[in-house]
C-alpha cells in the first residue's frame, strides 16, 4: 500500500486529540491505531505513542505514516494485537503508566472499501469480515455453519440486533 492512499480520515481528529490534554514528553496508548490519523496528531504534540491494532495492514500502513510525518520527533512503538490485552502490551512496552488512552472504535474507511476484507456494502467480495485476518473464523464460515438459534443469538449478543431473529430466519 501506497502511503499516498488514504487509509482512513478520522471525524473530529483535532477535538478528539485535543481532549487528550497531549503535553509533551508523556505518554498515550491508540488502542486502535487504525491508519494512524490520531496518532500522528499525539506525536506532532510531543507526546510518546505506542500504537495497538490487530490489522497487520493497519500497522505497516501507519508506521509507514508516522515515520514519513513526524521525523525527528519521538518514533512510536507499535503492537500487533487486540486492545483487550492492553495492560499486558502496555507491561511489554514499558506503558505501565501513561496519560491517556484513545480508543476509536469501529471499521476504517479502508476496510469498507477493499471488497477482500469483507466488510464492503459497495463491492462484492467473500464475507469475511475477520478486524484480524489471522483468526481461523470467517463471516462466511459463521453464517453457513451455524444453525438458526444460533444465528440469532449471535446477532442478539454482538450486534445488539433486535430484529435478530427474524435474520437468522432468513437466512
Amino acid at each position: 500500500m501506497k502511503t499516498s492512499d488514504v487509509y482512513h480520515v478520522p471525524a473530529l481528529l483535532n477535538e478528539t486529540v485535543d481532549l487528550l490534554l497531549v503535553r509533551p514528553g508523556k505518554k498515550y496508548i491508540d488502542a486502535t491505531l487504525g491508519g494512524g490519523g490520531h496518532s500522528e496528531e499525539i506525536v506532532k504534540r510531543g507526546g510518546i505513542l505506542l500504537g495497538i491494532d490487530q490489522d497487520p495492514e493497519a500497522i505497516s500502513y501507519a508506521s509507514e505514516r508516522l515515520s514519513k510525518a513526524c521525523p525527528g520527533l519521538s518514533p512510536p512503538k507499535f503492537a500487533r494485537a487486540n486492545f483487550s490485552l492492553i495492560k499486558q502490551i502496555a507491561k511489554e512496552n514499558d506503558f505501565n503508566e501513561v496519560d491517556g488512552i484513545l480508543f476509536d472504535l469501529g471499521v476504517s474507511s479502508h476496510q469498507l472499501e477493499v471488497s477482500s476484507r469483507g466488510f464492503s456494502f459497495n463491492q462484492e467480495g467473500q464475507l469475511d469480515m475477520r478486524m484480524n485476518p489471522d483468526l481461523s473464523i470467517t463471516a462466511r464460515e459463521l453464517i453457513n455453519g451455524l444453525n438458526e438459534g444460533e444465528l440469532a443469538e449471535l446477532f442478539w449478543k454482538l450486534g445488539e440486533e433486535k430484529y435478530s431473529r427474524r435474520f437468522a430466519e432468513a437466512i
